[in-house]
């Protein structure tokens, strides 16, 4: 059924019979690796050299011809993934970051991924919209227990101290306001 992958780190010996050819299947398998979805340099790069018929010299040469075409841009892959997890699930900085960096992406690709689409969906309104999902499943906090859990929900979504504690401060005045009423 599904074939295990190679492990790199396990030394087995590559044989290349025509450095073209393989070069040309490298390139083929590439371009369906990315077709299937989009990836980032380091991954597409491991991908590549779990095949015995390709060497570094030829996956390297794969991965700037692929660049020259535009078809890989560790830049603009980081700020698209950011926006559409951001769009998938509402979570704050930590938690978007932590996810960006299992795709093998540089530090600064990833900050300015996360940049860009926190430009286009601010943290503000995210954590509007998780607390309001919150709100609407478990109803408003009760008890100080109730509260702590709501606030350890936010934390895990990866929502800033600062920000998640004035929401629970305004969700507080909320309640009091409508006790009042």
């Amino acid at each position: 059924m599904w074939r295990k992958r190679l492990d790199l780190n396990e030394q087995r010996e590559r044989f290349i019979a025509d450095a073209n050819k393989a070069s040309e299947r490298t390139m083929n398998r590439a371009v369906k690796l990315l077709a299937a979805k989009p990836r980032s340099v380091g991954e597409l790069r491991e991908r590549l050299l779990e095949k015995l018929w390709t060497d570094e010299a030829i996956v390297d040469g794969v991965l700037e011809k692929l660049k020259e075409y535009g078809y890989l841009d560790d830049q603009k892959f980081a700020g698209d993934l950011a926006l559409s997890k951001l769009r998938q699930k509402p979570q704050g900085k930590r938690r978007l970051k932590q996810s960006l960096s299992q795709k093998r992406l540089s530090q600064e690709d990833i900050a300015s991924g996360i940049e860009s689409a926190l430009e286009k969906l601010p943290e503000s309104k995210l954590i509007d919209a998780a607390v309001e999902k919150r709100l609407r499943l478990k109803g408003r906090p009760e008890t100080r227990e109730d509260t702590k859990k709501f606030y350890d929900y936010l934390l895990r979504l990866g929502f800033d101290y600062d920000l998640i504690r004035s929401r629970i401060t305004d969700i507080g005045k909320a309640a009091i306001i409508d006790e009042t009423e």
